[in-house]
């Protein structure tokens, strides 16, 4: 039986981002290959990034929240969205609007938010904790010290984003975040779930 040659850093890499539920950073895609230096995986990278479009792969290479990671192409999103049912559903406008408060503003309080939309925030607040999209990221030093909401690393994962830095204008943020076919991650340990686009 003739053996197998041993796979290059580019199928280590592809087989780690291929199995990994999150992104990976580039410290620890070098450590579990066994790659010589960052710079090596940066190449074998682009090599895979290339290699997606030229071969028309249906996923993509994505550097979101200061890693890597595969996800399924847009125009796939009607059958990636199939593995979704059961999954919570999008958010709504009004949960979607809080957000955008809470990634602009950051940190910022309760009564912030409520003093920008005009409406008690409490059962959004809780949704978007329980989605994992914003975090209590202390206390505010206003009278009765009232808790701090900021996003979360979850947050720039769902909506493909490297760093806050990244996020649209304002203005943009609604039609930004209601895309549906937003490419998705793909993950043997993780359903496939399509992009909030609006979901609550």
């Amino acid at each position: 039986m003739t053996a197998m040659p041993d796979p290059s850093l580019v199928q280590i890499l592809e087989a780690l981002l291929f199995a990994a539920p999150d992104p990976l950073s580039l410290e620890t895609l070098k450590e579990a290959s066994g790659a010589e230096s960052a710079k090596a995986v940066r190449t074998a990278l682009s090599q895979i990034e290339a290699a997606c479009d030229a071969e028309k792969r249906p996923v993509l290479l994505q550097e979101v929240a200061g890693g890597f990671r595969l996800v399924t192409r847009p125009e796939y999103a009607p059958w990636v969205g199939r593995l979704a049912k059961g999954r919570p559903g999008r958010l709504t406008s009004a949960a979607l609007e809080t957000l955008a408060i809470i990634a602009y503003k950051q940190p910022v309080s309760r009564a912030e938010i409520e003093a920008v939309r005009g409406v008690a925030a409490g059962p959004i607040l809780q949704t978007l904790l329980e989605r994992d999209l914003i975090r209590v990221s202390g206390k505010s030093e206003a009278l009765g010290h009232p808790l701090l909401y900021s996003t979360t690393k979850q947050f720039l994962e769902v909506f493909g984003l490297s760093a806050l830095h990244d996020l649209p204008n304002v203005r943009e943020f609604s039609t930004f975040a209601a895309v549906t076919d937003a490419p998705q991650a793909i993950s043997p340990s993780k359903p496939v779930e399509p992009a909030p686009s609006g979901a609550s």
